[in-house]
């Protein structure tokens, strides 16, 4: 589950094609309907701390790395400002790995069951106007 959510694939089938854009994920996967929110408010704070600890590890390796590779002469600046540039670019960059990661991770603490899969019937996921509004 570890390496399809890496690859940004649902976890469970292995199915691509889970965002619409870089960071704008879809409800559900299209083939196995698994629902990425898992049905709790704050779902997504899991994904944001994969990402912020990920995010930090790889800022601290690379400023780690460069001090380590350039000494006795380190040049300070350039790893400040090229530090500041990876921060920035990093986190953007990891999240949509970052929200499969914790995914696959939850399902590995937390199987899925039947509830966390949406009825064939609901294939969008979300309810239309039509089934909102009941009229008498």
């Amino acid at each position: 589950m570890i390496l399809r959510a890496v690859r940004r694939r649902c976890p469970v089938c292995g199915t691509g094609s889970l965002f619409r854009r870089w960071i704008v994920q879809v409800k559900s996967c299209p083939s196995c309907r698994l629902r990425f929110d898992r049905g709790e408010d704050d779902y997504f704070l899991g994904g944001f701390t994969v990402n912020f600890v990920g995010a930090e590890l790889t800022i601290a390796g690379i400023g780690l790395a460069a001090i380590w590779s350039s000494w006795p002469d380190v040049p300070w600046n350039a790893i400040k400002y090229g530090l500041l540039l990876t921060m920035t670019v990093v986190p953007i960059v990891s999240y949509p790995v970052a929200k499969m990661l914790w995914l696959a991770i939850d399902l590995g603490i937390r199987p899925a069951g039947p509830e966390d899969f949406l009825d064939p019937e609901d294939l969008s996921g979300a309810p239309t106007l039509g089934s909102a509004v009941q009229t008498g």
